[in-house]
Protein backbone atom coordinates (compact mmCIF):
# COMPACT_ATOMS: atom_id res chain seq x y z
CA UNK A 1 0.00 0.00 0.00
CA UNK A 2 1.41 3.19 -0.77
CA UNK A 3 -1.13 5.75 0.42
CA UNK A 4 -3.00 5.28 3.75
CA UNK A 5 -5.77 7.83 5.05
CA UNK A 6 -7.03 6.78 7.88
CA UNK A 7 -9.66 9.02 9.40
CA UNK A 8 -8.91 12.12 8.46
CA UNK A 9 -10.69 15.31 9.51
CA UNK A 10 -10.02 18.72 8.73
CA UNK A 11 -11.71 22.42 9.61
CA UNK A 12 -11.09 25.60 8.49
CA UNK A 13 -12.34 29.17 10.54
CA UNK A 14 -13.68 31.85 9.13
CA UNK A 15 -14.16 34.84 11.68
CA UNK A 16 -16.38 32.81 14.78
CA UNK A 17 -17.64 30.30 12.00
CA UNK A 18 -15.96 26.60 12.37
CA UNK A 19 -16.86 24.55 8.72
CA UNK A 20 -15.97 21.03 8.65
CA UNK A 21 -14.01 20.62 5.34
CA UNK A 22 -13.45 16.28 6.00
CA UNK A 23 -14.92 14.22 8.82
CA UNK A 24 -13.34 10.93 9.05
CA UNK A 25 -11.77 10.38 5.75
CA UNK A 26 -10.37 7.02 4.86
CA UNK A 27 -8.77 6.30 1.20
CA UNK A 28 -6.20 3.69 0.22
CA UNK A 29 -4.35 4.02 -2.56
CA UNK A 30 -2.12 0.71 -4.57
CA UNK A 31 0.93 1.69 -5.75
CA UNK A 32 0.87 1.76 -9.65
CA UNK A 33 -3.03 2.40 -9.38
CA UNK A 34 -5.03 5.73 -10.69
CA UNK A 35 -7.61 6.52 -8.60
CA UNK A 36 -10.41 8.69 -9.02
CA UNK A 37 -11.59 11.18 -6.05
CA UNK A 38 -15.08 12.55 -7.54
CA UNK A 39 -17.42 14.71 -5.67
CA UNK A 40 -19.10 18.10 -6.49
CA UNK A 41 -17.51 21.74 -5.46
CA UNK A 42 -16.65 21.82 -2.17
CA UNK A 43 -17.07 18.47 -0.79
CA UNK A 44 -13.40 18.30 0.22
CA UNK A 45 -11.56 17.19 -2.66
CA UNK A 46 -9.00 19.84 -2.94
CA UNK A 47 -9.12 20.13 0.87
CA UNK A 48 -7.61 16.48 0.99
CA UNK A 49 -4.91 17.32 -1.48
CA UNK A 50 -3.64 20.27 0.77
CA UNK A 51 -3.86 17.97 3.75
CA UNK A 52 -1.66 15.20 2.50
CA UNK A 53 1.16 17.78 2.10
CA UNK A 54 0.96 19.73 4.85
CA UNK A 55 -0.37 23.16 3.12
CA UNK A 56 -3.41 24.00 4.46
CA UNK A 57 -2.50 27.42 6.03
CA UNK A 58 -2.66 27.48 10.16
CA UNK A 59 -4.96 31.04 9.48
CA UNK A 60 -7.10 29.41 7.55
CA UNK A 61 -7.56 25.85 9.07
CA UNK A 62 -6.18 22.74 10.58
CA UNK A 63 -6.19 18.59 11.11
CA UNK A 64 -7.92 17.73 13.94
CA UNK A 65 -7.19 13.95 13.55
CA UNK A 66 -6.25 11.18 11.42
CA UNK A 67 -3.30 9.27 10.29
CA UNK A 68 -1.10 10.17 6.68
CA UNK A 69 1.27 7.41 5.72
CA UNK A 70 3.39 7.46 2.42
CA UNK A 71 4.76 4.71 1.46
CA UNK A 72 4.48 3.49 5.33
CA UNK A 73 6.57 6.95 6.83
CA UNK A 74 4.13 9.15 8.63
CA UNK A 75 3.45 12.71 7.40
CA UNK A 76 1.68 14.01 10.32
CA UNK A 77 5.04 13.22 11.82
CA UNK A 78 7.33 15.05 10.00
CA UNK A 79 8.71 18.43 10.37
CA UNK A 80 8.09 21.65 8.01
CA UNK A 81 11.39 20.91 6.29
CA UNK A 82 10.97 17.42 5.95
CA UNK A 83 7.94 17.76 4.49
CA UNK A 84 9.48 20.14 2.17
CA UNK A 85 11.76 17.48 0.52
CA UNK A 86 8.50 15.39 0.35
CA UNK A 87 6.69 17.73 -1.91
CA UNK A 88 8.45 17.40 -5.07
CA UNK A 89 10.45 14.80 -4.26
CA UNK A 90 8.17 12.23 -2.85
CA UNK A 91 4.53 13.59 -3.98
CA UNK A 92 4.07 16.00 -6.90
CA UNK A 93 1.04 17.88 -7.52
CA UNK A 94 -0.38 19.72 -10.62
CA UNK A 95 -2.96 22.53 -9.74
CA UNK A 96 -6.05 23.14 -11.61
CA UNK A 97 -5.32 25.86 -13.50
CA UNK A 98 -1.82 26.40 -15.11
CA UNK A 99 -1.81 30.16 -16.04
CA UNK A 100 -2.23 31.14 -12.34
CA UNK A 101 -0.04 27.84 -10.83
CA UNK A 102 3.07 29.23 -13.10
CA UNK A 103 4.64 32.58 -12.27
CA UNK A 104 3.99 35.23 -14.82
CA UNK A 105 6.81 37.19 -14.47
CA UNK A 106 9.48 34.30 -14.76
CA UNK A 107 10.55 32.39 -17.90
CA UNK A 108 9.99 28.63 -17.51
CA UNK A 109 13.38 27.59 -17.28
CA UNK A 110 13.27 29.77 -14.02
CA UNK A 111 10.33 28.21 -13.03
CA UNK A 112 11.31 24.12 -13.74
CA UNK A 113 15.20 25.28 -12.43
CA UNK A 114 13.71 26.61 -8.91
CA UNK A 115 12.20 22.87 -8.74
CA UNK A 116 15.12 20.97 -9.75
CA UNK A 117 17.66 22.55 -7.57
CA UNK A 118 15.13 22.35 -4.57
CA UNK A 119 16.05 18.81 -4.41
CA UNK A 120 19.12 18.49 -6.54
CA UNK A 121 20.63 21.82 -4.78
CA UNK A 122 24.56 20.44 -5.81
CA UNK A 123 24.07 19.48 -9.28
CA UNK A 124 25.86 20.98 -12.12
CA UNK A 125 23.86 23.27 -14.44
CA UNK A 126 24.52 21.78 -17.26
CA UNK A 127 23.07 18.38 -15.67
CA UNK A 128 19.72 20.58 -14.73
CA UNK A 129 19.17 22.42 -17.89
CA UNK A 130 19.81 18.15 -19.69
CA UNK A 131 17.27 17.26 -16.87
CA UNK A 132 14.73 20.15 -18.04
CA UNK A 133 14.81 19.12 -21.68
CA UNK A 134 14.27 15.72 -20.78
CA UNK A 135 11.09 16.41 -18.85
CA UNK A 136 10.01 18.68 -21.40
CA UNK A 137 9.93 15.93 -23.90
CA UNK A 138 8.90 13.10 -21.31
CA UNK A 139 5.64 15.57 -21.29
CA UNK A 140 5.75 15.56 -25.75
CA UNK A 141 6.72 19.19 -25.63
CA UNK A 142 9.52 19.14 -28.62
CA UNK A 143 10.26 22.85 -28.69
CA UNK A 144 11.85 22.53 -25.62
CA UNK A 145 14.61 25.76 -26.16
CA UNK A 146 11.42 27.92 -27.48
CA UNK A 147 9.42 26.57 -24.20
CA UNK A 148 12.22 26.81 -21.45
CA UNK A 149 12.57 30.81 -23.12
CA UNK A 150 9.04 31.72 -22.96
CA UNK A 151 6.92 33.30 -20.41
CA UNK A 152 3.87 31.30 -19.43
CA UNK A 153 1.46 33.87 -21.58
CA UNK A 154 3.78 33.42 -24.48
CA UNK A 155 2.71 29.71 -24.26
CA UNK A 156 -0.75 27.58 -24.70
CA UNK A 157 -3.12 26.40 -22.30
CA UNK A 158 -2.45 22.72 -23.02
CA UNK A 159 1.47 23.54 -22.97
CA UNK A 160 1.60 25.46 -19.66
CA UNK A 161 -0.48 22.02 -18.43
CA UNK A 162 2.18 20.01 -19.71
CA UNK A 163 5.09 22.16 -18.00
CA UNK A 164 3.05 21.56 -14.64
CA UNK A 165 3.21 18.27 -15.15
CA UNK A 166 6.71 18.46 -15.94
CA UNK A 167 7.92 19.97 -13.01
CA UNK A 168 5.31 17.59 -10.82
CA UNK A 169 7.51 14.55 -12.42
CA UNK A 170 11.10 16.26 -12.35
CA UNK A 171 12.62 14.08 -9.47
CA UNK A 172 9.95 10.64 -10.55
CA UNK A 173 7.60 11.04 -7.43
CA UNK A 174 6.13 8.08 -5.37
CA UNK A 175 2.50 9.47 -5.98
CA UNK A 176 1.41 11.87 -8.41
CA UNK A 177 -1.91 14.19 -6.96
CA UNK A 178 -3.56 15.67 -10.25
CA UNK A 179 -6.55 17.98 -8.78
CA UNK A 180 -8.88 18.83 -11.50
CA UNK A 181 -5.95 19.32 -13.95
CA UNK A 182 -7.94 20.08 -17.41
CA UNK A 183 -10.76 22.42 -15.68
CA UNK A 184 -9.50 25.15 -17.22
CA UNK A 185 -8.56 23.51 -20.88
CA UNK A 186 -10.71 23.09 -24.15
CA UNK A 187 -11.92 19.28 -24.57
CA UNK A 188 -9.89 18.46 -26.98
CA UNK A 189 -6.66 19.50 -25.04
CA UNK A 190 -8.65 17.98 -21.75
CA UNK A 191 -8.38 14.18 -23.81
CA UNK A 192 -4.92 14.75 -24.92
CA UNK A 193 -3.18 15.76 -21.11
CA UNK A 194 -5.40 12.83 -19.87
CA UNK A 195 -4.23 10.37 -22.31
CA UNK A 196 -0.59 11.83 -21.33
CA UNK A 197 -0.85 11.48 -17.60
CA UNK A 198 -2.08 7.66 -18.42
CA UNK A 199 0.77 6.88 -20.36
CA UNK A 200 3.68 8.44 -18.05
CA UNK A 201 1.70 6.39 -14.97
CA UNK A 202 2.13 3.07 -17.20
CA UNK A 203 5.38 4.05 -18.46
CA UNK A 204 6.66 4.78 -14.85
CA UNK A 205 4.23 2.32 -12.82
CA UNK A 206 3.15 6.03 -11.12
CA UNK A 207 0.70 6.46 -8.08
CA UNK A 208 -1.97 8.84 -9.59
CA UNK A 209 -4.95 10.56 -7.49
CA UNK A 210 -6.77 12.20 -9.78
CA UNK A 211 -9.27 14.67 -8.31
CA UNK A 212 -12.09 15.45 -10.57
CA UNK A 213 -15.83 16.16 -10.75
CA UNK A 214 -16.20 14.51 -14.09
CA UNK A 215 -17.35 10.57 -14.05
CA UNK A 216 -16.48 10.34 -17.48
CA UNK A 217 -13.08 11.42 -17.04
CA UNK A 218 -13.06 8.41 -13.77
CA UNK A 219 -15.21 6.16 -16.02
CA UNK A 220 -12.33 6.39 -18.51
CA UNK A 221 -9.11 6.54 -16.49
CA UNK A 222 -8.79 5.07 -13.39
CA UNK A 223 -9.10 1.85 -11.65
CA UNK A 224 -10.16 2.43 -8.64
CA UNK A 225 -13.20 5.07 -7.60
CA UNK A 226 -14.00 6.98 -3.93
CA UNK A 227 -17.11 9.24 -3.94
CA UNK A 228 -16.75 12.38 -1.43
CA UNK A 229 -19.94 13.62 -0.40
CA UNK A 230 -19.71 16.86 2.10
CA UNK A 231 -16.65 16.19 3.93
CA UNK A 232 -17.17 12.39 3.97
CA UNK A 233 -16.69 9.11 1.48
CA UNK A 234 -19.82 7.64 1.26
CA UNK A 235 -19.03 4.70 -1.49
CA UNK A 236 -15.67 3.79 -2.80
CA UNK A 237 -14.39 0.33 -4.65
CA UNK A 238 -13.59 -0.52 -8.58
CA UNK A 239 -14.59 2.09 -11.01
CA UNK A 240 -16.41 -0.23 -13.19
CA UNK A 241 -18.38 -1.74 -10.28
CA UNK A 242 -19.26 1.69 -9.08
CA UNK A 243 -20.50 3.32 -11.73
CA UNK A 244 -22.43 0.10 -13.04
CA UNK A 245 -24.15 -0.84 -9.96
CA UNK A 246 -23.87 2.45 -7.50
CA UNK A 247 -24.91 1.80 -4.21
CA UNK A 248 -25.31 5.19 -2.63
CA UNK A 249 -28.08 7.87 -3.57
CA UNK A 250 -25.43 10.52 -3.95
CA UNK A 251 -23.41 8.50 -6.48
CA UNK A 252 -26.73 7.68 -8.51
CA UNK A 253 -27.59 11.08 -8.38
CA UNK A 254 -23.84 12.05 -9.99
CA UNK A 255 -24.37 9.73 -12.38
CA UNK A 256 -28.11 10.82 -13.58
CA UNK A 257 -26.60 14.33 -13.40
CA UNK A 258 -24.31 13.40 -16.22
CA UNK A 259 -25.48 15.25 -19.65
CA UNK A 260 -24.99 13.47 -22.46
CA UNK A 261 -24.30 10.55 -20.20
CA UNK A 262 -23.23 7.18 -21.31
CA UNK A 263 -25.05 5.93 -18.66
CA UNK A 264 -27.94 6.65 -20.06
CA UNK A 265 -30.18 4.46 -21.04
CA UNK A 266 -31.53 5.70 -24.26
CA UNK A 267 -31.24 8.30 -26.42
CA UNK A 268 -34.47 9.75 -25.26
CA UNK A 269 -33.10 10.08 -21.92
CA UNK A 270 -30.13 12.07 -23.13
CA UNK A 271 -33.15 14.79 -24.33
CA UNK A 272 -34.81 15.00 -21.46
CA UNK A 273 -34.39 17.69 -18.33
CA UNK A 274 -30.81 17.58 -16.84
CA UNK A 275 -31.21 15.91 -13.02
CA UNK A 276 -29.32 18.10 -10.50
CA UNK A 277 -28.97 17.25 -7.21
CA UNK A 278 -30.46 19.17 -4.01
CA UNK A 279 -28.43 21.37 -1.53
CA UNK A 280 -25.81 22.86 -1.39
Amino acid sequence: MLLEIKNLSVEYRKAEKVIPALRNVSLFVEKGEMVGLIGESGCGKSTLALALLDLIAPSEGKILSGDILLDGNDLRAKSKDQMRQVRGRDVGIIFQDPFTSLNPVLKIREQLSEAYFAHQPNAERSAAEAELRAALARVKLSDAERILNSYPHQISGGQRQRVLIAMAMLHHPKLLIADEPTTALDVTVQKEILDLLASLQKEFNMTVLLITHHLGIVANYTQKLCVLYAGEVVEEGRTRAVIQNPQHPYTRALLESVPESPFAKTSEARKSRLSTIMGA
